[in-house]
């Protein structure tokens, strides 16, 4: 009977009551699955379903709904967002905890909880999990213990019992080969850190009421800003197990208890005092102030340079050539540059194991809007710095974008339609000012002299702060200045857009 027709009942004078009703922290209907919307796609006898609804209770109880993120990371417990009516994100596999982290810290008022399996938790997650727990984050773990990988087919987990068979362990598993079960709650609780940590069960109606008051307990200590808690829960899995729903119940209380006895393994509630929160961030505009850059000389844009409204500025660079030409620090001065001119920026490293003569390439991203993705796979400006690195990445630039080439003549065969170039021999000129290796700042001085969004005083305060030796600030400075004399040199006065 759902709780608007008890209502309906008791304007009629009926003795009923409400006594329990779904917690307002799930969606009314849940939207996976067209023909169910009104249950869950967990398996008969699964405990995910169970530990889901004592986390949502908790959240109603809390009041926190509104303020509340999940993290659910891959497993079987990946469709987290279409149950809780809360905020949601999707995390990689194992990589929780981490996400976790970085949304506390940017999001301090927020009530942070990453929902895991064990697979996903003690496995390939296990270093997130340690680290979070060590460094004492203030956020909430539900760790939901079944001793098997469960969504991709009953493969051995680090929980998995001694002897128990599994689809890579089908003669059980062997403390010779596989090792012994990994005691997550036992191994953190040897931390500092942590504030709680209790391993539960839902082998009987006794030991569910006791995970309740845990997980409420967990998610309450985050609220009072007390640090990292982490609730265990060994709940059943009769589909992977092939077992009957109630056989795997007494299953967890019968057998897993055994190797997992449940308890409180850390609790430093009494003592531990609530964290202050952090700083807010800055204001966007207020980041050139902050780094001593005169904002009236920041540009509103340069539009007819770019050919469009500056607001709708996307500049995407892609910076390649071999170790030790200075890919990386051009990149960075290019996206320390853009912070101080109050863009928003992006800067993604990539590069081989060598510390010269390996591949090496970045992604940078200019912009005025928010940016979704810092990937740079259709770059409107390429920097090769080598020919190798050239025709790696030439056929990605569309149509209307530059390539910047280290070479005294561009490669007839990489020519494209539509795509501007300027090729050059940018080290045989660095050589006659003084260091060969400025040539990555000659290159940065032609790109920003081609795009002309950033002002010289953003570029020179970038520069400043990521080469402490004066004498290659000034050698440095003066590449880039040449640089930009070898664009107006080689291509004067024609109109081009990015």
């Amino acid at each position: 009977m759902s709780s608007e027709t008890i209502s309906a009942l008791n304007e009629t004078d009926c003795e009923y009551t409400v006594t329990h009703s779904k917690a307002k922290a799930f969606y009314e209907t849940y939207e996976r699955k067209e023909e169910l919307q009104h249950q869950t796609h967990f398996c008969p006898g699964c405990g995910h379903g169970i530990v889901h609804k004592m986390l949502a209770r908790a959240i109603d109880e809390l009041g926190i709904q509104n303020k509340t993120i999940l993290v659910g990371p891959v497993g079987c417990s990946v469709f987290t967002y279409y149950y809780f009516d809360v905020g949601n994100i999707q995390a990689a596999h194992g990589r929780a905890p981490a996400v976790a982290t970085g949304v506390r810290r940017s999001r301090p008022e927020s009530i942070v909880i990453g929902y895991q399996g064990d697979g996903d938790l003690s496995a390939i997650g296990a270093a997130e999990i340690l680290h979070a727990a060590n460094r004492g984050e203030n956020i909430t773990i539900v760790f939901v213990n079944n001793a098997i990988y469960s969504m991709t087919g009953g493969q051995v987990a680090p929980t998995t019992l001694l002897g128990q068979k599994s689809s890579t362990t089908p003669n059980g598993r062997s403390a010779a080969t596989e090792g012994y079960p990994l005691h997550v709650s036992e191994l953190l609780a040897t931390l500092e850190a942590p504030v709680y940590i209790e391993r539960v069960g839902l082998g009987n109606n006794k030991q569910i009421a006791q995970a309740t008051r845990a997980v409420r307990r967990a998610v309450e200590n985050q609220v009072r800003g007390l640090g990292f808690s982490l609730i265990e829960v060994l709940s059943p899995c009769p589909t992977i197990w092939k077992m009957q729903p109630v056989d795997a119940q007494h299953w967890v209380r019968d057998v897993m208890e055994k190797t997992f006895p449940l308890g409180v393994f850390c609790d430093r509630t009494k003592e531990a005092q609530p964290r202050q929160l952090p700083e807010a961030a800055p204001e966007l505009s207020e980041i050139p102030k902050i780094l001593g850059v005169d904002s009236e000389s920041l540009p509103e844009g340069n539009a007819h340079v770019l050919g469009h409204r500056a607001k709708e500025l996307d500049l995407r660079v892609r910076v390649a050539g071999f170790g030790g030409q200075g890919v990386l620090l051009m990149g960075e001065v290019l996206a320390e540059a853009g912070l101080d001119a109050g863009l928003e920026v992006s800067w993604l490293p990539s590069y081989g194991p060598e510390m010269r003569s390996g591949t090496s390439n970045c992604h940078v991203r200019l912009s005025r809007q928010p940016i979704d993705s810092p990937l740079v796979t259709q770059p409107n400006v390429l920097v090769a710095m080598n020919e190798p690195s050239l025709r790696k990445f030439y056929a990605n630039v569309p149509s209307g974008g530059w390539i910047v080439y280290n070479g005294e003549t561009f490669p007839a065969d990489c020519e494209r339609e539509g795509v501007h170039v300027l090729a050059c021999e940018f080290t045989q000129i660095a050589n006659e000012l003084g260091n060969a290796r400025a040539s990555n700042m000659l290159m940065l001085g032609a790109l920003l002299e081609i795009t002309g969004v950033l002002p010289e005083a953003s570029v020179d305060a970038a520069l400043r702060r990521l080469v402490k030796n004066p004498r290659f600030v000034e050698v440095n400075e003066r590449a880039l200045a040449r640089g930009r004399e070898l664009y107006k040199e080689s291509i004067e006065g024609v109109a081009h857009t990015i």
